[in-house]
C-alpha cells in the first residue's frame, strides 16, 4: 500500500505541474543546505484546513536557527528567521496520510520558508525594515528551491529519513501556481505581525527571545511592547 501511495502521489505531482505550466523542480539535484541553531514553537490557537494549529516561531536568543545555502552567492544565502506566526508545513489534512507529509515533519525548513513569505509580504507592503535584508532579493522561484535545499540539508544531517515522495511533493507544492498567488497577495503585512499579546506571552516564557535577537543580531529597535500576559507554554524545542 505504501508503494502504491508513493507512486500515485508522485504521478499526481508531475501531472499537476505539467497541466499548470509551472516549472518542475528536480528535488534530487538540489544542494543540501546547512542548518544550525535552535528554535522554539509555541501554540497560540487552533488551525484551519491545513497545518496543525496556529503557532509562534520563537528564535532562541542564544542560538538562533540559521540556514546557509551551499552557494553563498545565491539569493537568501544566509537566513535567520525572526519572530512570526506559523502553522508548520500547511499540509492539508487529506495529504497527511502520506509518509513524510506532516505539518512538522521538516519543521526547521518550514520555518525558513514561512519567514521568506512573511518578509516578502511586508517588503511588498512597503515596510523597509533591516530585519528583512537577508531575504530582500529572494524571488518566488528561489523560495521553493530554498525550502527544498533545507529539506535536503535535514536529510544530509540525518535529522530526517529520505522519503521517496515527501521532499519532491513539498518542494513543488510551494512552487505551484497556487503558492504563487499567495506570494503575490498584497496588504498582508499587518495581519502577519505577531500581536502585542502574543509577543508578551513569548517574552514571559523565553526572556529575551523578542528583544535580544532583534537588538544583537539584526541591529534594530526592540519589538517587545509593554503588555502584560500570562506565561506561555513551550511546545517544542529543536536544536542542531
Amino acid at each position: 500500500m505504501g508503494n502504491w501511495r508513493t507512486r500515485a502521489l508522485t504521478l499526481f505531482i508531475l501531472a499537476a505541474a505539467a497541466l499548470s505550466g509551472c516549472a518542475y523542480i528536480d528535488f534530487d539535484k538540489l544542494a543540501p543546505a546547512k542548518i544550525s541553531g535552535s528554535l522554539f514553537v509555541m501554540w497560540v490557537g487552533e488551525g484551519g484546513s491545513s497545518g496543525d494549529g496556529r503557532f509562534v516561531f520563537v528564535p532562541d536568543p542564544s542560538d538562533p536557527l540559521t540556514f546557509r545555502r551551499a552557494n553563498a552567492s545565491s539569493p537568501g544565502a544566509v537566513i535567520q528567521p525572526g519572530l512570526m506566526y506559523t502553522d508548520g508545513g500547511s499540509i492539508p489534512k487529506v495529504a497527511q496520510v502520506f509518509n513524510g507529509l506532516s505539518p512538522w515533519g521538516y519543521a526547521p525548513a518550514y520555518m525558513i520558508h514561512d519567514w521568506m513569505f512573511t518578509a516578502h509580504h511586508c517588503l511588498v507592503d512597503g515596510e523597509d525594515n533591516s530585519r528583512f535584508d537577508q531575504v530582500r532579493t529572494v524571488e518566488f522561484n528561489d523560495s521553493a528551491r530554498i525550502l527544498g535545499e533545507a529539506i535536503q540539508g535535514l536529510i544530509a544531517a540525518k535529522r530526517v529519513k529520505r522519503d521517496d515522495v515527501a521532499g519532491i511533493a513539498i518542494t513543488n507544492a510551494v512552487g505551484s501556481p497556487i503558492a504563487r498567488r499567495l506570494w503575490d497577495v498584497q496588504g498582508e503585512c499587518e495581519r502577519l505581525k505577531v500581536s502585542a499579546k502574543h509577543v508578551a506571552a513569548v517574552e514571559n516564557a523565553i526572556p529575551g527571545s523578542s528583544r535580544l535577537v532583534v537588538r544583537r543580531l539584526l541591529k534594530i529597535a526592540p519589538e517587545t511592547p509593554r503588555v502584560s500576559a500570562p506565561a506561555a507554554t513551550i511546545i517544542t524545542k529543536v536544536s542542531f
